[in-house]
């Protein structure tokens, strides 16, 4: 917590005291506008380590470039803003070697899906994050479709919560271009590709094997699962 106290107002009581003294008749309209200065003065006292820290982000909505940034920003601030430096081994009295660790945080996913570009920005951030031996823990709410699947699925394996009621959506890429043939042909196989890694990352992250996935795909139509079947599937670990 913090007091704001307005720097302007203590200048404008002094100006006005030095027009008094020269022009007790002066009009205010005819005084000189200031800007608003504001000096932070933060409070001191055990209250601000009392206060719980709030360590989670949120997908929440369509799936876009500037969701994206918002998320990935988000992430990169908790990850840094969470680090510990200890003993490797606190138990060893003669032990002098330090370590880094990171605090988790969790990431809410609700979302009818997005960008495939950015979905893979934001899961390799994750994957970063998790080497580095961060725990990313995943909730899924409400709705988990689409792009929003991986992401669900790539959180820290045992730390993936999903709702009771949440509704879970798996389809095949979808994409649309126009042009001259050629410039057709090199969509499709850039579509092609970004369908090969999205199954390929399912893949890794969740119990589905390659083959049941690719048929799950071939359907062409919208898959939804339960949360349970999420469950049962390894795209999450537990409902709650």
């Amino acid at each position: 917590m913090a007091f704001i106290i307005d720097s302007s107002r203590l200048q404008d009581t002094k100006e006005q005291e030095v027009e008094d003294e020269v022009s007790p008749s002066g009009s205010v309209d005819e005084q000189e506008e200031t800007k608003t200065n504001y000096i932070i003065v933060p409070t001191a006292g055990p209250a601000l380590d009392s206060e719980p820290k709030i360590r989670v982000v949120g997908l929440v909505g369509d799936l876009d470039e500037d969701k994206a940034s918002e998320l990935m920003y988000g992430m990169l601030s908790l990850f840094k803003g969470g680090t510990k430096e200890g003993l490797k081994d606190p138990e060893d009295p003669e032990c002098e070697e330090t370590i880094i660790t990171y605090e988790p945080f969790e990431i809410i996913v609700s979302t009818h899906g997005g960008s495939a570009s950015d979905m893979f920005g934001i899961y390799d951030l994750m994957r970063k994050m998790k080497s580095d031996g961060c725990e990313v823990h995943t909730y899924g709410l409400g709705k988990v479709m689409s792009a929003g699947v991986l992401l669900m699925a790539a959180g820290t394996k045992g730390k993936r919560k999903i709702g009771a009621n949440c509704r879970v959506m798996i389809h095949a890429v979808m994409g649309g271009s126009n042009g001259a043939i050629h410039d057709l042909e090199n969509e499709m196989d850039e579509i092609r590709w970004i369908q090969e890694q999205y199954i390929a990352r399912l893949v890794e992250e969740t119990a589905m094997s390659k083959k049941y996935l690719s048929n799950l795909l071939k359907k062409k139509v919208n898959v939804y699962l339960s949360a349970q079947e999420a469950v049962d599937l390894g795209i999450a670990d537990e409902v709650v």
